[in-house]
């Protein structure tokens, strides 16, 4: 029933917990995961400014290693439960990508943490998740605190 699954991750408490319920749901049918991690590019313009280019490129290349090595994790643990696994890292706002994505691979499902990083972020520019279940096609299992 739910064969390709898109988890979008910001590597917070919650999507490490949501990452279990992937696993769970081999025994429902699934087969592939698409790991999503997106680069949120929203202030970037001002840290830019504050930094110059040579830092602000040291500082995104530095990011960019974490990510890989934080996914390369994710990715060796969903594939030591018996699934497929495709991994992407893409920029920009992170609802406009996990939609982009999600239609690009034709998931099935979408799971996703609640909430992010920053509770108080959510509180003032919405929540993510709340965006993604709106707007996908798929259905979204949101995985709770």
């Amino acid at each position: 029933m739910f064969e390709t699954v898109l988890y979008p991750t910001d590597f917070s408490d919650v999507a490490v917990k949501a990452l279990e319920y992937i696993k769970k749901l081999k025994a429902s049918g699934a087969k592939e995961v698409i790991v999503l991690h997106v680069n949120d590019i929203r202030g970037n313009d001002s840290v830019l400014r504050i930094l110059g280019e040579s830092q602000f490129n040291k500082l995104e290349k530095s990011k960019r290693e974490i990510t890989e090595t934080k996914l390369n994790g994710i990715k060796k643990e969903l594939v030591d439960a018996g699934l497929k696994v495709a991994v992407r890292i893409e920029s920009g706002m992170p609802v406009r990508e996990i939609l982009r994505v999600e239609e690009e691979e034709n998931v099935a499902v979408i799971v996703i943490g609640s909430h992010g990083r920053s509770n108080l972020e959510e509180i003032f520019l919405g929540s993510v998740s709340e965006k993604v279940i709106r707007k996908s096609r798929a259905p979204v299992l949101v995985v709770k605190r």
